[in-house]
């Protein structure tokens, strides 16, 4: 979260705690029964959560390596995972075309919430102070605004491999299969700019906002990373 770990997962079924800045791994956390497709740290670096093939969501502490806690409710392997920003609830998505909010304090099994509006699986999900942005191979971004109860949703097109919101909160950035990314207006859905050049036809890849919301990133298919201006 701060810069000062790295953190992966893999078809190893196990997560990775690196130190970034030595190449160092940390610590190893496994518990998963399948390969382990995303993980997130909590803002304060003492939790992680993890998701994967197993159909499960995993709620780790990072001192101890063990699993404090899992999630089972969905039903295919589970995408992405996110906290949100005091680490009391995880979000998930999943194959099964549903999100579900899970509360880490609570002993529960069931998700407090599920939302069940996409047509196609979750492929990311990215959770603000009262919002979830979710993307879906139907090509359709999904902004939900907890607080008012409103679900506001664009039309790509094209599935979409990865959303974020700018810093400033204004906007949402989503990549898609069609080796474009988009910046849309997150009150309007209007389409702000494009970023093409990258290749993205296959593989469910990450795109990224820098910290001052000047640079667009994204991963690509020819095993390069890409940077664009915000506004050229």
């Amino acid at each position: 979260v701060d810069g000062n770990y790295c953190l992966t997962c893999g078809s190893d079924k196990s997560l990775k705690l690196w130190n970034p800045h030595k190449g160092t791994a940390l610590r190893t956390y496994q518990g998963h029964g399948y390969e382990v497709l995303d993980a997130a740290g909590s803002f304060d670096n003492s939790q992680l959560c993890s998701c994967g093939a197993d159909k499960t969501v995993a709620l780790w502490d990072v001192a101890t390596g063990q699993v404090v806690r899992k999630y089972r409710g969905h039903a295919g392997k589970v995408n992405c995972v996110q906290f949100n920003e005091e680490a009391t609830i995880i979000v998930s998505g999943s194959i099964d075309s549903t999100v579900r909010c899970w509360d880490c304090r609570s002993r529960r099994p069931d998700p407090v919430q599920v939302l069940d509006e996409a047509k196609d699986g979750v492929s990311s999900v990215k959770v603000s102070d009262h919002e979830i942005l979710s993307g879906s191979v139907d090509g359709r971004v999904r902004r939900y605004d907890l607080r008012a109860g409103q679900l506001y949703s664009d039309y790509i097109g094209s599935p979409i491999t990865s959303v974020c919101f700018s810093k400033d909160g204004q906007c949402a950035l989503a990549a898609s299969l069609d080796s474009t990314l988009r910046l849309l207006d997150k009150e309007t859905g209007e389409l702000l700019g494009e970023y093409t050049g990258h290749r993205s036809t296959a593989y469910r890849l990450d795109c990224v906002l820098s910290e001052q919301d000047t640079h667009v990133g994204s991963a690509s298919e020819d095993g390069n990373v890409y940077f664009w201006d915000l506004v050229e």
